[in-house]
């Protein structure tokens, strides 16, 4: 059986962006849509403070655990949203490569946004994803 999501690129558009421009999900495909992952510890405690590099790692470890729960993986991913409190290009950059790198060669569509402010104190960065199993 062929893989759920089929990840669309473009010879028309810019190959400068780090991800796809679309996803197609096959019709017989479960949805997974899993809420804003936060880059909280097992205790609840936001983790480093000031730091968006570690906060997005500890971001990205949460939202791959939640999908697994699901019964899904990074690569399962058909979209993703990704917040930053800051209006600085770089803390968005730094943010964008903790991302990157843990979605390894799965890169779906995705988009990258700043902020005022986030749900935790200290919150800097924050996900919410959309992925499609087999049934």
């Amino acid at each position: 059986m062929s893989k759920p999501v089929r990840l669309i690129r473009s010879g028309s558009l810019s190959d400068v962006a780090e991800y796809a421009y679309g996803a197609v999900v096959r019709p017989d495909a479960h949805l997974v849509f899993a809420a804003g992952a936060c880059p909280l510890d097992d205790t609840g405690a936001t983790v480093a403070i000031g730091d968006y590099a570690a906060q997005a790692h500890q971001m990205m470890r949460n939202l791959d655990t939640a999908l697994r729960e699901a019964g899904a993986r990074l690569s399962d991913v058909v979209k993703t949203t990704v917040y930053v409190a800051t209006t600085r290009q770089a803390d968005l950059v730094t943010t964008w490569e903790a991302v990157r790198d843990r979605f390894g060669d799965h890169d779906p569509p995705s988009t990258l946004l700043g902020v005022t402010v986030l749900g935790y104190a200290g919150q800097l960065v924050e996900i919410d994803a959309l992925a499609a199993l087999h049934p």
